[in-house]
Protein backbone atom coordinates (compact mmCIF):
# COMPACT_ATOMS: atom_id res chain seq x y z
CA UNK A 1 0.00 0.00 0.00
CA UNK A 2 1.29 3.50 -0.73
CA UNK A 3 2.58 5.30 2.32
CA UNK A 4 1.36 8.73 3.36
CA UNK A 5 3.67 11.75 3.40
CA UNK A 6 3.24 11.82 7.20
CA UNK A 7 4.73 8.31 7.43
CA UNK A 8 7.69 9.41 5.34
CA UNK A 9 8.54 12.36 7.56
CA UNK A 10 8.10 10.51 10.83
CA UNK A 11 10.41 7.62 10.01
CA UNK A 12 14.18 7.74 9.69
CA UNK A 13 14.10 5.04 7.01
CA UNK A 14 12.75 5.93 3.59
CA UNK A 15 9.64 4.00 2.59
CA UNK A 16 9.76 1.86 -0.58
CA UNK A 17 8.85 3.82 -3.70
CA UNK A 18 9.96 5.79 -6.71
CA UNK A 19 11.34 9.19 -5.71
CA UNK A 20 11.51 11.88 -8.41
CA UNK A 21 14.34 14.09 -7.19
CA UNK A 22 15.04 17.57 -8.56
CA UNK A 23 18.77 18.36 -8.70
CA UNK A 24 20.61 21.69 -9.18
CA UNK A 25 20.56 23.30 -12.62
CA UNK A 26 23.98 24.82 -11.98
CA UNK A 27 24.69 25.97 -8.43
CA UNK A 28 25.10 22.97 -6.11
CA UNK A 29 23.86 25.06 -3.16
CA UNK A 30 20.36 24.84 -4.63
CA UNK A 31 19.89 21.19 -3.67
CA UNK A 32 17.38 20.72 -0.86
CA UNK A 33 17.94 18.97 2.46
CA UNK A 34 15.11 16.61 1.61
CA UNK A 35 16.70 15.71 -1.73
CA UNK A 36 19.97 14.88 0.02
CA UNK A 37 18.18 12.69 2.56
CA UNK A 38 16.36 10.77 -0.16
CA UNK A 39 19.52 10.25 -2.20
CA UNK A 40 21.41 9.01 0.86
CA UNK A 41 18.70 6.53 1.80
CA UNK A 42 17.87 5.21 -1.66
CA UNK A 43 18.81 1.70 -2.68
CA UNK A 44 19.49 2.85 -6.24
CA UNK A 45 19.81 6.15 -8.09
CA UNK A 46 18.62 6.06 -11.70
CA UNK A 47 20.22 8.89 -13.63
CA UNK A 48 20.34 10.33 -17.13
CA UNK A 49 24.16 10.32 -17.17
CA UNK A 50 25.92 8.36 -14.43
CA UNK A 51 29.16 10.32 -14.87
CA UNK A 52 27.39 13.66 -14.50
CA UNK A 53 25.38 12.56 -11.46
CA UNK A 54 28.46 11.01 -9.85
CA UNK A 55 30.03 14.47 -9.58
CA UNK A 56 27.02 15.62 -7.56
CA UNK A 57 27.08 12.52 -5.37
CA UNK A 58 30.82 12.81 -4.76
CA UNK A 59 30.43 16.46 -3.73
CA UNK A 60 27.93 15.48 -1.03
CA UNK A 61 29.72 12.21 -0.17
CA UNK A 62 26.79 10.03 -1.20
CA UNK A 63 27.82 6.44 -1.93
CA UNK A 64 24.72 4.85 -3.46
CA UNK A 65 24.82 2.67 -6.60
CA UNK A 66 23.75 4.36 -9.83
CA UNK A 67 22.19 3.06 -13.03
CA UNK A 68 21.75 4.83 -16.36
CA UNK A 69 18.23 5.78 -17.40
CA UNK A 70 18.12 7.82 -20.61
CA UNK A 71 16.15 8.20 -23.83
CA UNK A 72 17.92 5.30 -25.54
CA UNK A 73 17.23 2.65 -22.88
CA UNK A 74 14.15 4.18 -21.27
CA UNK A 75 11.66 1.46 -22.26
CA UNK A 76 13.68 -1.47 -20.91
CA UNK A 77 14.98 0.33 -17.83
CA UNK A 78 11.52 1.56 -16.88
CA UNK A 79 10.35 -2.04 -16.50
CA UNK A 80 13.43 -2.95 -14.44
CA UNK A 81 13.05 0.01 -12.11
CA UNK A 82 9.34 -0.58 -11.56
CA UNK A 83 10.03 -4.21 -10.66
CA UNK A 84 12.63 -3.12 -8.12
CA UNK A 85 10.17 -0.70 -6.54
CA UNK A 86 7.49 -3.43 -6.50
CA UNK A 87 9.97 -5.67 -4.69
CA UNK A 88 10.28 -3.11 -1.88
CA UNK A 89 13.26 -1.01 -2.94
CA UNK A 90 13.69 2.77 -2.78
CA UNK A 91 14.62 4.10 -6.24
CA UNK A 92 15.61 7.74 -6.70
CA UNK A 93 15.19 9.14 -10.21
CA UNK A 94 17.31 12.15 -11.24
CA UNK A 95 18.19 13.92 -14.49
CA UNK A 96 21.36 15.83 -15.29
CA UNK A 97 19.76 19.03 -13.99
CA UNK A 98 16.36 20.11 -12.76
CA UNK A 99 13.22 17.99 -12.48
CA UNK A 100 13.12 14.58 -14.21
CA UNK A 101 10.34 14.27 -16.76
CA UNK A 102 10.44 17.94 -17.81
CA UNK A 103 12.17 17.78 -21.22
CA UNK A 104 14.26 15.00 -19.69
CA UNK A 105 13.76 11.22 -19.34
CA UNK A 106 11.44 10.08 -16.57
CA UNK A 107 7.86 10.21 -17.78
CA UNK A 108 7.77 6.55 -18.85
CA UNK A 109 8.93 5.03 -15.56
CA UNK A 110 6.77 7.42 -13.53
CA UNK A 111 3.67 6.48 -15.52
CA UNK A 112 4.47 2.77 -15.22
CA UNK A 113 4.88 3.04 -11.43
CA UNK A 114 1.59 4.94 -11.10
CA UNK A 115 -0.22 2.34 -13.22
CA UNK A 116 1.10 -0.40 -10.92
CA UNK A 117 -0.21 1.48 -7.89
CA UNK A 118 3.27 1.96 -6.43
CA UNK A 119 4.41 4.76 -4.15
CA UNK A 120 5.53 7.74 -6.27
CA UNK A 121 6.93 10.80 -4.50
CA UNK A 122 8.12 14.05 -6.11
CA UNK A 123 10.89 15.89 -4.29
CA UNK A 124 10.57 19.53 -5.43
CA UNK A 125 13.55 21.67 -6.25
CA UNK A 126 15.29 23.62 -9.02
CA UNK A 127 13.63 24.04 -12.41
CA UNK A 128 15.05 26.12 -15.25
CA UNK A 129 11.65 27.03 -16.66
CA UNK A 130 10.32 28.50 -13.40
CA UNK A 131 13.64 30.17 -12.53
CA UNK A 132 13.82 31.90 -15.91
CA UNK A 133 10.14 32.80 -16.02
CA UNK A 134 9.92 34.57 -12.66
CA UNK A 135 13.04 36.64 -13.37
CA UNK A 136 12.11 37.46 -16.97
CA UNK A 137 9.93 40.46 -16.22
CA UNK A 138 7.22 39.08 -18.51
CA UNK A 139 3.71 38.15 -17.26
CA UNK A 140 3.67 35.04 -15.08
CA UNK A 141 -0.02 34.75 -14.21
CA UNK A 142 -0.55 32.29 -17.05
CA UNK A 143 2.13 30.66 -19.18
CA UNK A 144 2.62 27.73 -21.52
CA UNK A 145 5.70 25.52 -21.38
CA UNK A 146 6.62 24.24 -24.83
CA UNK A 147 10.05 22.74 -24.18
CA UNK A 148 12.36 22.13 -27.14
CA UNK A 149 11.13 23.10 -30.60
CA UNK A 150 11.82 20.78 -33.57
CA UNK A 151 15.34 21.06 -34.95
CA UNK A 152 14.20 21.43 -38.57
CA UNK A 153 13.18 24.95 -39.56
CA UNK A 154 9.98 23.94 -41.37
CA UNK A 155 8.69 21.92 -38.44
CA UNK A 156 9.81 24.61 -36.01
CA UNK A 157 7.89 27.29 -37.90
CA UNK A 158 4.78 25.13 -37.95
CA UNK A 159 4.84 24.88 -34.16
CA UNK A 160 5.50 28.60 -33.80
CA UNK A 161 2.63 29.42 -36.15
CA UNK A 162 0.29 27.42 -33.92
CA UNK A 163 1.43 29.55 -30.96
CA UNK A 164 1.58 32.97 -32.59
CA UNK A 165 -1.84 34.10 -31.34
CA UNK A 166 -1.94 32.62 -27.84
CA UNK A 167 -2.10 35.21 -25.02
CA UNK A 168 -0.03 33.23 -22.51
CA UNK A 169 3.67 33.79 -21.96
CA UNK A 170 5.59 31.04 -23.77
CA UNK A 171 8.57 29.17 -22.33
CA UNK A 172 11.00 27.23 -24.52
CA UNK A 173 14.28 25.39 -24.07
CA UNK A 174 16.89 25.69 -26.80
CA UNK A 175 20.43 24.49 -27.45
CA UNK A 176 23.07 27.20 -28.00
CA UNK A 177 23.95 26.05 -31.54
CA UNK A 178 20.29 26.49 -32.62
CA UNK A 179 19.43 29.73 -30.83
CA UNK A 180 20.10 32.01 -33.83
CA UNK A 181 17.95 29.88 -36.15
CA UNK A 182 15.17 29.81 -33.56
CA UNK A 183 15.26 33.59 -33.16
CA UNK A 184 15.06 34.09 -36.93
CA UNK A 185 11.96 31.90 -37.06
CA UNK A 186 10.39 33.64 -34.03
CA UNK A 187 10.94 36.99 -35.74
CA UNK A 188 9.42 35.79 -39.01
CA UNK A 189 6.37 34.23 -37.34
CA UNK A 190 5.74 36.49 -34.30
CA UNK A 191 7.11 39.70 -35.75
CA UNK A 192 10.20 41.74 -34.77
CA UNK A 193 8.55 43.67 -31.92
CA UNK A 194 7.37 40.81 -29.69
CA UNK A 195 9.07 40.97 -26.26
CA UNK A 196 11.50 38.16 -25.54
CA UNK A 197 13.95 37.17 -22.80
CA UNK A 198 16.77 34.66 -23.09
CA UNK A 199 18.09 33.25 -19.80
CA UNK A 200 21.54 31.71 -20.11
CA UNK A 201 23.70 29.77 -17.63
CA UNK A 202 21.06 30.00 -14.90
CA UNK A 203 22.39 29.94 -11.30
CA UNK A 204 25.98 29.71 -12.58
CA UNK A 205 28.79 32.27 -12.38
CA UNK A 206 28.04 33.67 -15.85
CA UNK A 207 24.25 33.79 -15.49
CA UNK A 208 22.76 36.26 -17.96
CA UNK A 209 19.36 37.59 -19.00
CA UNK A 210 19.10 39.18 -22.44
CA UNK A 211 15.88 41.20 -22.70
CA UNK A 212 14.30 43.19 -25.51
CA UNK A 213 12.30 42.86 -28.70
CA UNK A 214 12.93 39.84 -30.90
CA UNK A 215 14.87 41.97 -33.38
CA UNK A 216 17.00 43.51 -30.61
CA UNK A 217 17.84 40.16 -29.04
CA UNK A 218 18.58 38.64 -32.45
CA UNK A 219 20.95 41.51 -33.21
CA UNK A 220 22.67 41.05 -29.84
CA UNK A 221 23.34 37.38 -30.47
CA UNK A 222 24.45 38.21 -34.01
CA UNK A 223 27.25 40.33 -32.53
CA UNK A 224 28.59 37.45 -30.46
CA UNK A 225 31.17 34.96 -31.65
CA UNK A 226 29.26 31.92 -30.40
CA UNK A 227 26.40 31.28 -28.02
CA UNK A 228 27.28 29.21 -24.97
CA UNK A 229 25.26 27.54 -22.24
CA UNK A 230 21.79 26.02 -22.24
CA UNK A 231 19.10 28.57 -23.06
CA UNK A 232 15.64 29.14 -21.61
CA UNK A 233 13.65 31.40 -23.93
CA UNK A 234 10.64 33.37 -22.65
CA UNK A 235 8.37 35.01 -25.24
CA UNK A 236 5.51 37.35 -24.40
CA UNK A 237 2.07 36.19 -25.46
CA UNK A 238 0.01 38.14 -27.96
CA UNK A 239 -1.47 41.13 -26.11
CA UNK A 240 -5.16 41.98 -26.00
CA UNK A 241 -4.45 45.00 -28.18
CA UNK A 242 -2.69 42.83 -30.73
CA UNK A 243 -5.50 40.27 -30.52
CA UNK A 244 -8.04 43.01 -31.35
CA UNK A 245 -6.05 44.22 -34.33
CA UNK A 246 -6.19 42.54 -37.72
CA UNK A 247 -3.64 39.75 -37.73
CA UNK A 248 -0.49 40.46 -39.69
CA UNK A 249 -0.34 38.55 -42.93
CA UNK A 250 2.19 35.76 -43.00
CA UNK A 251 4.32 34.89 -45.99
CA UNK A 252 2.04 32.23 -47.42
CA UNK A 253 -1.06 34.42 -47.11
CA UNK A 254 0.79 37.25 -48.87
CA UNK A 255 1.76 34.96 -51.77
CA UNK A 256 -1.86 33.86 -52.13
CA UNK A 257 -2.97 37.49 -52.09
CA UNK A 258 -0.49 38.51 -54.79
CA UNK A 259 -1.55 35.62 -57.00
CA UNK A 260 -5.28 36.22 -56.64
CA UNK A 261 -5.75 39.97 -56.16
CA UNK A 262 -2.88 41.14 -58.34
CA UNK A 263 -2.89 38.21 -60.78
CA UNK A 264 0.84 37.57 -60.43
CA UNK A 265 2.31 34.26 -61.48
CA UNK A 266 3.48 32.07 -58.63
CA UNK A 267 7.16 32.75 -59.35
CA UNK A 268 6.64 36.53 -59.38
CA UNK A 269 4.48 36.41 -56.24
CA UNK A 270 7.23 34.47 -54.45
CA UNK A 271 9.85 37.05 -55.41
CA UNK A 272 7.76 40.03 -54.31
CA UNK A 273 6.68 38.42 -51.02
CA UNK A 274 10.30 37.49 -50.29
CA UNK A 275 11.32 41.15 -50.71
CA UNK A 276 8.50 42.34 -48.44
CA UNK A 277 9.39 39.87 -45.68
CA UNK A 278 13.14 40.36 -45.95
CA UNK A 279 13.75 36.75 -46.99
CA UNK A 280 15.88 35.25 -49.73
CA UNK A 281 13.98 33.81 -52.67
CA UNK A 282 15.08 30.29 -51.70
CA UNK A 283 13.82 30.77 -48.12
CA UNK A 284 10.46 31.99 -49.40
CA UNK A 285 10.25 29.07 -51.84
CA UNK A 286 10.97 26.50 -49.10
CA UNK A 287 8.35 28.03 -46.83
CA UNK A 288 5.79 28.10 -49.64
CA UNK A 289 6.45 24.46 -50.55
CA UNK A 290 6.35 23.39 -46.90
CA UNK A 291 2.96 25.00 -46.41
CA UNK A 292 1.53 23.47 -49.58
CA UNK A 293 2.75 20.01 -48.55
CA UNK A 294 1.33 20.44 -45.05
CA UNK A 295 -2.12 21.46 -46.30
CA UNK A 296 -2.21 19.27 -49.40
CA UNK A 297 -3.26 22.26 -51.49
CA UNK A 298 -2.15 23.25 -54.99
CA UNK A 299 -1.43 26.80 -56.03
CA UNK A 300 -1.84 28.15 -59.52
CA UNK A 301 1.39 27.95 -61.50
CA UNK A 302 4.37 25.66 -61.42
CA UNK A 303 7.19 27.81 -60.12
CA UNK A 304 10.59 26.22 -59.91
CA UNK A 305 12.94 27.00 -57.04
CA UNK A 306 14.39 30.50 -57.63
CA UNK A 307 18.05 30.58 -58.62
Amino acid sequence: MPTSREDEFQTTTLAPGLYIVATPIGNLEDITLRALRVLRQADLIACEDTRHTQKLLNHFEIKIPTQSYHEHNEAARARELVERVAAGERVALVSDAGMPGISDPGERVIRAAVERGLNVVAIPGPSALVTALVASGLPTETFRFVGFLPARSGERRSVLESLASVPETLVFYEAPHRIADMLHDVENVFGPDRRIVIARELTKVHEEFVRGSVSEVLAEFGRRDAARGEMTVIVAGKSKIQQAQSPKRNLVERIHELMTSESLAEKDALKQAAREFGLSKSEAYREWQRKKQATGTRARGTAKQPQ
